[in-house]
């Protein structure tokens, strides 16, 4: 089944929202989108500039769509829920997007035979660069979970998962954007203090991120190896690997991942 066979439901057009509408028409300029939310600004702001239908009322949205993207805060993701029940019938999929809400809280709260599939993509899908992982409810079918990975391929990379490795999934990728950007950010400063102007060293810093995850993703080699490649003796690589050695960045990055991972655990509870 083809992704422009279906319409698409958005129920929230925050950040994360808006940045999975912009990556899915980016890539499927023809299908059709439907969004709402309370924030009228937001909507008229995404009718505008990108011609969708949208609206305040969450069960025009779900009436028009076949599948509905939850894209809103965990904290009121259970009232939405509650209001829109009896609007998500059995021919409908339902997407949560909603960080560290288990499926199972999901389904608690929608009639029983909804089919419901949860997903944690991260806010490169507005340039189609994202890494989202799904996981499946108890009515979800093999065919939803293909629907699911295509909408969020088409987005940049998706795995499945199992359920219980979401919140790796969220500390990983989810918010590992928000990792990287800082690291990016002090690169350029080191080349600033050495002389270079700050656009150039913004350019050429995430430019060298973007390049090195390529290599990782396209070469399939370990990314130790590709460490060593670049490493020769005592030379200026090594010199500055030593340097971030002696700052504990490995540790500074794992306990980064590890400690969003037990954030999205309590935001489930």
């Amino acid at each position: 089944m083809h992704l422009t066979d279906k319409k698409i439901g958005f129920i929230g057009t925050g950040k994360m929202g808006e940045s999975l509408i912009r990556g899915i028409l980016g890539a499927h300029s023809d299908i059709s989108i439907y969004a709402s939310d309370v924030y009228e600004p937001a909507l008229e702001k995404l009718n505008n500039e990108l011609g969708i239908s949208v609206s305040t009322d969450n069960s025009h949205t779900i009436a028009n769509s076949d599948i509905v993207v939850l894209a809103i805060k965990p904290q009121i993701l259970k009232d939405i829920l509650a209001r829109i029940k009896d609007d998500i019938t059995s021919d409908k999929l339902v997407i949560s997007i909603a960080a560290g809400v288990p499926l199972a809280a999901i389904e608690d709260e929608l009639n029983s035979d909804t089919r419901v599939i949860r997903v944690m993509p991260n806010i490169a899908a507005t340039v189609a660069e994202a890494a989202s992982a799904i996981c499946t409810g108890s009515n979800a079918t093999k065919e939803d979970a293909e629907v699911a990975l295509e909408i969020f391929r088409s987005l940049g990379s998706a795995i499945e998962v199992p359920e219980k490795l979401m919140d790796a999934v969220t500390g990983l990728s989810g918010s590992g954007p928000a990792y990287i950007f800082p690291v990016i950010e002090a690169m350029a400063d080191g080349a600033v203090y050495e002389g270079l102007d700050r656009a150039s060293a913004i350019t050429l810093a995430a430019q060298t991120v973007l390049g090195a995850a390529k290599m990782v993703l396209e070469t399939g080699m370990h990314p130790g190896e590709l460490k060593d490649m670049v490493t020769s003796p005592a030379g200026t690589t090594i010199r500055g690997i030593h340097t971030l050695e002696e700052s504990g960045i490995r540790a500074a990055f794992m306990n980064a991942v590890i400690e969003s991972s037990t954030r999205s655990k309590e935001l489930g509870k």
